[in-house]
């Protein structure tokens, strides 16, 4: 009895290891139509050590902004209705384990078809997804974007 009991303990140990080091690699942007101002407004929440990781550099750094910024540039594409649109950084916030980066661009009279190029995180951590989640006109949609499915097109 005791040797079942210890072999038990030994397999629910090693059980629950096994969900300890277990990593969730996952950003969440949420995008909102600004109808007043023709605006699509864009707020990205992802881990802060994983893009301290991808960025290489310490988010309590004076340059941590900056290079998010930059990284954000390169790794998010945005087309409407088949034209690439200019995204605009502004700003973004350390808040503990997230970190929070927020963009736009101007200009949006209607949406069509909505086409991103997402590949946050995606060179870094294999298994990272990203999901953006949209609001227009009363509409939602939702993509998903993960290495092999870096593009995601919508129609409204």
């Amino acid at each position: 009895m005791k040797k079942i009991l210890y072999i038990t303990g030994l397999l629910l140990l090693a059980v629950m290891m096994s969900f300890a080091s277990a990593e969730f690699y996952s950003s969440m942007t949420k995008v909102d139509y600004v109808e007043g101002n023709r605006t699509l407004k864009f707020t990205t929440k992802m881990n802060t050590r994983h893009i301290s990781d991808a960025i290489k550099i310490n988010p309590n750094t004076a340059g941590f902004e900056a290079e998010v910024k930059k990284y954000v540039n390169n790794n998010f594409d945005l087309y409407v209705n088949g034209g690439a649109k200019t995204l605009t950084f502004t700003g973004s916030q350390v808040n503990g384990e997230s970190t929070w980066v927020y963009f736009e661009t101007g200009g949006v009279t209607d949406i069509n078809s909505l086409r991103i190029k997402n590949t946050i995180l995606l060179g870094t951590f294999p298994g990272q997804i990203n999901i953006v989640n949209i609001a227009f006109k009363g509409n939602q949609r939702t993509m998903n974007f993960q290495r092999g499915k870096e593009v995601n097109e919508v129609s409204f």
